[in-house]
């Protein structure tokens, strides 16, 4: 076997020909979840004083890992026919998990002679996103993605008629209150904030209507968005469920 088919063998998570993962991918998904742990205690100041250096070691080490895996996957994906050749390898640069790679590379290059780029550096935690690619995650991502598209109509539709209600709830507690709270309900805009935490049934209760007929309206809202919740989570369910029976069938 050579280097190339080797290298695919151990990186692909699909080509591997034994149970679960290869033990570089192991490695690789270990290494994955310390750093990032490693880029959340990072963010505690007073944790990160007590030894710069160390920290900044330590992602080197990390960064140059990451580096090495990156370009031999993008060296191995040769193995795969429409991934050969310089276009191939264009094409697999700009494919979404080769992205998803190139993002736990990029932060650190970024910020290599910044050291207030805080937001870039917190950037590292997408590194979790690469978790996904990784065995038997990978299957269960094609199943979401897959049981998404299925849906997609059904989910824009109680989407659109989420919008719809936020929209005339903001308007009605518009009418009803915002001559009373004009700082929280003083626009639709305003009103909007208290629209999105009562339907999605957060409700933080910073803003609440005072008004006998702004109660009921709010009651009647907070039961609505119950329904609208459950809509949306009952189609990814039932296509989801559908995706994995189809799957099993398959198999079997």
């Amino acid at each position: 076997m050579d280097l190339r088919k080797r290298l695919f063998t151990h990186l692909s998570p699909a080509a591997w020909p034994g149970k679960g993962l290869s033990p570089v991918n192991k490695f690789i998904y270990t290494l994955i979840v310390f750093s990032a742990l490693f880029a959340i205690i990072e963010t505690e100041q007073s944790v990160y004083e007590l030894s710069p250096s160390l920290f900044n070691l330590v992602e080197l080490l990390i960064v140059s890992v990451f580096t090495v895996e990156y370009l031999a996957r993008l060296y191995a994906v040769g193995e795969i026919q429409k991934y050969q050749g310089f276009r191939g390898r264009i094409r697999y640069v700009f494919s979404f998990w080769s992205i998803i790679d190139l993002l736990a590379i990029l932060p650190f290059l970024l910020t290599f002679t910044s050291s207030n780029a805080f937001m870039l550096r917190l950037i590292r935690l997408l590194r979790l996103l690469r978790i996904a690619r990784l065995g038997r995650y990978s299957q269960a991502m094609t199943a979401i993605i897959k049981a998404i598209s299925i849906r997609r109509y059904e989910l824009i539709l109680s989407m659109a008629v989420a919008m719809v209600l936020l929209v005339f709830s903001s308007a009605c507690l518009y009418v009803l209150e915002g001559d009373i709270q004009e700082e929280a309900f003083g626009s639709i805009p305003r009103a909007l904030w208290w629209s999105i935490a009562t339907l999605t049934t957060v409700g933080y209760g910073d803003v609440t209507p005072i008004t006998a007929l702004g109660k009921v309206f709010a009651a009647i809202t907070a039961i609505t968005g119950v329904g609208m919740i459950a809509l949306p989570t009952g189609i990814l369910a039932s296509a989801f469920s559908d995706v994995l029976q189809k799957r099993k069938q398959k198999r079997d």
